[in-house]
């Protein structure tokens, strides 16, 4: 029995030192994981951006009851092996009190072990439902799940009467949970699934695939994916005279994805956004409208270009985080359960509400159809 309340009260003391270390002097450090280069770069450089000027910003203000914030911000490249590595120099050299990302689902999966073992809340900006389902202690995510986005997708298709799907989905984390998700839902749902094709993050070229697809004659396509493939799916598709509606995962909910498939091509291309992207036409009374619309206000002046949704992902990171922070305390432990006592907070990607049985805290409402017209977004009415 002694032994065992000196390795508890061993533990404790551990505990508060590392706590004491994040923020000595007066200061607390946000670890940042993010696809900076790479082909994940459109993910990763955004979140980055907005971390960067929401510390600033924070800090220009005095802080956060008083305590200064510093951002250690590493470039995984989008490599999971990388992201292990660092997010454990986070941990270990930095002694973060938390730390946002990584950006895609991939690392995210990887990390998970580390930070519930060294118990550091982690606040990822990647879309996979496994990363919070099941719920990890310690592991929460902003954008909304996976499976969120597919029943949005086939509610529209469903009040369309677009009944058999073709499936395109990219072999990494991101898209075998989107085609996961497609099919279970699909089943439920009463929809019939007459092509399940596949392609790989690098592949450049997806015409075999949809060559299969245009023979079997589907009422639409989805492709789940993030860029650089879905572009090239676009044009693949035009080039192929394919002419059923054509639908995209929320990975692709830039204006990047606009410019690599070409306004041309991604003519008429729908998918489920946050509204971000069409904050412009939301009806002044949205709850989110005022904060969407000084985010990319903010963003633009301090980097000459618009806000995109993924950067909100940090930027919701960063919310929860300083509100955890403001209420709670600034220990890992009580930023953590800050986090999880989340209710009704509006920010980028919807109004979170967590609870021990919900680290992501977003539905449906997350989500906007929208259509690319003349270049830009539209909203789907």
């Amino acid at each position: 029995m002694m032994k065992r309340c000196v390795v508890v009260c061993s533990a404790v003391c551990i505990g508060l030192l590392t706590a004491a270390a994040a923020f000595a002097a007066g200061t607390l450090k946000i670890g940042g994981l993010f696809a900076v280069t790479g082909p994940a770069s459109f993910l990763g450089e955004p979140e980055k951006k907005t971390l960067e000027m929401l510390v600033r910003n924070t800090n220009s203000r005095g802080g956060i009851n008083g305590i200064k914030l510093e951002a250690v911000i590493y470039d995984t490249g989008g490599d999971a092996t990388k992201a292990v590595q660092l997010a454990t120099r986070l941990i270990k050299d930095d002694k973060v009190a938390i730390i946002i990302g990584p950006s895609t689902t991939g690392e995210s999966m990887a990390i998970i072990p580390v930070v519930e073992r060294e118990r550091i809340p982690l606040i990822s900006c990647a879309a996979g439902i496994k990363i919070t389902d099941p719920v990890k202690h310690w592991v929460f995510k902003t954008p909304a799940n996976d499976h969120i986005a597919a029943e949005k997708i086939l509610n529209y298709m469903a009040k369309h009467k677009q009944k058999t799907i073709a499936l395109l989905t990219v072999t990494d984390g991101f898209g075998a949970s989107g085609r996961e998700q497609i099919k279970a839902l699909a089943g439920k749902k009463g929809f019939r699934i007459v092509a399940d094709e596949v392609y790989g993050p690098k592949d450049t070229d997806m015409t075999a695939q949809l060559t299969k697809i245009r023979g079997i004659k589907p009422d639409a396509i989805i492709c789940w994916g993030t860029n650089p493939g879905p572009a090239v799916i676009t044009k693949n598709v035009r080039q192929l005279g394919i002419k059923v509606p054509l639908y995209m995962s929320h990975g692709v909910a830039s204006k990047r994805f606009i410019e690599l498939a070409g306004a041309a091509s991604a003519e008429g291309v729908m998918l489920p956004a946050g509204k971000l992207a069409v904050y412009d036409v939301l009806p002044k009374n949205d709850p989110q409208y005022k904060l969407l619309k000084e985010y990319d206000q903010a963003y633009k002046k301090n980097y000459g270009s618009e806000a995109s949704t993924f950067g909100g992902y940090a930027y919701d990171a960063f919310l929860l985080a300083s509100s955890a922070i403001r209420k709670a305390g600034a220990s890992p432990e009580r930023i953590r359960s800050g986090i999880e006592q989340t209710r009704n907070l509006v920010s980028i990607s919807g109004i979170f509400t967590m609870s021990p049985k919900d680290h992501n805290g977003l539905d449906l409402s997350a989500f906007e159809m929208v259509k690319i017209s003349k270049g830009d977004w539209v909203l789907i009415k």
